[in-house]
């Protein structure tokens, strides 16, 4: 469907699809995931898009999504896409600051909401957004508390539902009228710092973004079941899902991110999008499994994976038959081992994974692959529609990620900036004028984001520009490279570096509360409260060894000299973290200032 334009995309593939299950949503009270057929989805898109009509959203109206990921959630942004409306999505842990901030920056009139928390903020939130006028709930067991601006999902569709012939004929005028100039999300950035900025991203973007996936991964085929478990309000999930409507694969969505593991064992998906973290927990979940083996099977493990290495990334990677001896060794280590542990999971299947968010340790990206695992890493931003450049199925080198997708240019700027030029970066911030300029120098566009190309014109990240601090003794330290040492341990859950324009380094450390529990039993301090725990001499010089071992290999400089360890894990409600699990390191400074300064005094 080459450069078919995102109002009618639904419907072709409808024709084409007819009832083939489209996607899945899971029945929490039968335990079962029950399917929405295409001709289904194109009829609750067009009744959506008429009650749109007949409420009378105008073309370039933003309509504000508040959700958790629901099936409501595509309905939605198809049913505004033919209406030429614009979608404006909210995280579903957004607080009610920041739903005030962003729905009065688009001057919103009327919201959709998933369930009680985001519609109970709304409430809050409401006497202070003067274009609010309708509040649309889409889970039918939220109180409404009646008031007056509120009704559901199902009724938004039943007051609005018309057999009007001129409803009918705005929709298929407006869908004729629809082109690829038209803006069609504006995706407001969690972001590391600052306040959150409306990215524009026109419907050319979105075209121009499938087919260069069909370039970069032409083999996710409609035969593929993928599992949305990240935000759909990251713009990584969102168009993910979009290009999988687009390719007929079959998405289960996954409402609640905790649930994310019996999910993927349920639904056994051969597609998925991840954070660095989510494979970081995968790992170590893996690897604390091998080190409970007896030493013989360990080395039989170990071997193994050297087997798997050897086949998986010295041949295939290269795109290189692998001799016939390997490939009878490397199957039976995959039957016995390998094939195991992704069952386990809940990836036997797997076809094609992609990473983005951060940074993976290319030891973690190593270990997975030589399971065969195929992890793709990939890098992009929320301005340039998700993916800059991407591992291809072959040729790929760990420690970048990857070559540019095609009709993406990048070049390296002052600070060692990538900037960026192409059909799918972003036109500007909506609003803000003042922060577009800015964000462009020379046409190109600015991601803050410090990195290189590789003589084969692999891109390397070096660092976020703006997370590079200087302590005072002149040193540069980039924080992402420790925190990343340090979080594939298993005795650290999270760790935020510290040490801009101080005379050395420090960091904030979660442990991973289960094995520090572990650790209190075997030496006797099992007795003692979580707080006196992490204040105990031998805690302390536990983690100092551990710390120093991680880092042996940093220079003197960069390693960390003290520590402080909390028990309450950093969190996307206190804003610590960004939808994606990024820090937000300045919030957490605030928020610890006191225990930062104590390790300066």
């Amino acid at each position: 469907m080459p450069n078919i334009h995102f109002s009618s995309i639904l419907f072709e593939q409808a024709k084409k699809y007819g009832e083939r299950p489209a996607f899945f949503t899971r029945n929490n009270a039968t335990g079962t995931w029950e399917p929405l057929s295409w001709k289904a989805f194109a009829t609750e898109t067009k009744n959506t898009a008429l009650a749109l009509l007949s409420y009378g959203v105008q073309p370039g109206q933003p309509v504000a999504i508040y959700a958790q990921n629901m099936a409501e959630i595509f309905f939605i942004d198809y049913a505004n896409y033919a209406i030429r409306a614009v979608s404006v999505p909210l995280f579903a842990t957004a607080s009610v600051a920041q739903l005030i901030y962003i729905l009065n920056d688009a001057s919103v009139q009327l919201l959709f909401v998933g369930e009680q928390t985001q519609y109970d903020n709304t409430l809050e939130a409401l006497p202070h957004i003067p274009t609010l006028k309708q509040i649309v709930v889409i889970d039918p067991t939220v109180v409404l508390h009646n008031e007056p601006h509120s009704l559901y999902f199902s009724e938004f569709i039943t007051k609005n539902k018309t057999t009007a012939i001129e409803i009918e004929e705005e929709f298929v005028q407006r869908q004729q009228a629809a082109s690829e100039n038209d803006l069609a999300l504006i995706m407001y950035t969690s972001g590391t710092t600052g306040e959150p900025k409306g990215v524009m991203i026109n419907h050319s973007s979105f075209i121009e973004v499938m087919k260069i996936h069909d370039d970069a991964v032409p083999y996710l085929t409609e035969n593929d079941r993928s599992i949305a478990f990240l935000p759909l309000s990251h713009i990584f999930e969102r168009a993910w899902c979009y290009y999988c409507f687009y390719k007929g694969t079959q998405i289960y969505v996954n409402l609640r991110p905790q649930e994310i593991q019996a999910a993927i064992k349920e639904v056994r998906p051969t597609a998925m999008c991840g954070v660095p973290r989510f494979w970081e927990k995968v790992y170590l979940g893996v690897k604390e499994h091998i080190d409970s083996f007896s030493p013989a099977m360990k080395g039989f493990v170990v071997w193994a994976l050297a087997l798997g290495e050897i086949y998986n990334l010295h041949y295939l990677r290269l795109g290189i038959k692998p001799p016939l001896w390997l490939k009878i060794r490397y199957q039976l280590v995959d039957k016995l081992i390998f094939a195991k542990v992704k069952k386990t999971v809940g990836i036997e299947n797997a076809n094609i994974f992609p990473v983005g968010g951060g940074a993976l340790d290319d030891s973690i990206n190593i270990f997975l692959r030589s399971m065969g695992i195929p992890i793709v890493i990939g890098y992009g931003l929320t301005e340039s529609t998700a993916t800059v450049s991407c591992f291809r199925q072959t040729n790929y080198i760990i420690g970048t990620v990857g070559k540019l997708m095609n009709g993406v240019e990048a070049r390296i700027g002052d600070d060692n900036e990538i900037q960026l030029k192409g059909k799918t970066i972003t036109a500007g911030y909506y609003n803000k004028p003042e922060a577009t300029e800015a964000a462009f120098i020379d046409g190109w566009f600015r991601t803050g984001d410090a990195g290189k190309f590789d003589e084969e014109g692999n891109l390397i990240l070096i660092e976020r520009i703006k997370d590079l601090f200087k302590t005072s003794n002149g040193k540069y330290i980039a924080p992402q490279q420790l925190e990343i040492k340090l979080g594939t341990n298993k005795h650290i859950d999270q760790v935020a570096v510290i040490g801009d324009k101080r005379n050395y380094v420090t960091a904030i450390i979660v442990p991973n509360m289960d094995e520090l529990h572990q650790f209190a039993t075997e030496n006797q301090l099992a007795e003692l409260k979580d707080d006196a725990l992490l204040q105990h001499p031998m805690v302390i010089s536990f983690y100092t060894t551990l710390i120093e071992t991680l880092q042996k290999d940093m220079a003197m400089y960069e390693k960390i000299k003290k520590f402080t360890l909390i028990k309450k894990a950093f969190s996307i409600e206190t804003g610590e973290l960004t939808s994606t699990l990024k820090l937000r390191r300045a919030i957490i400074q605030q928020n610890y200032h006191q225990q930062i300064e104590a390790m300066y005094h």
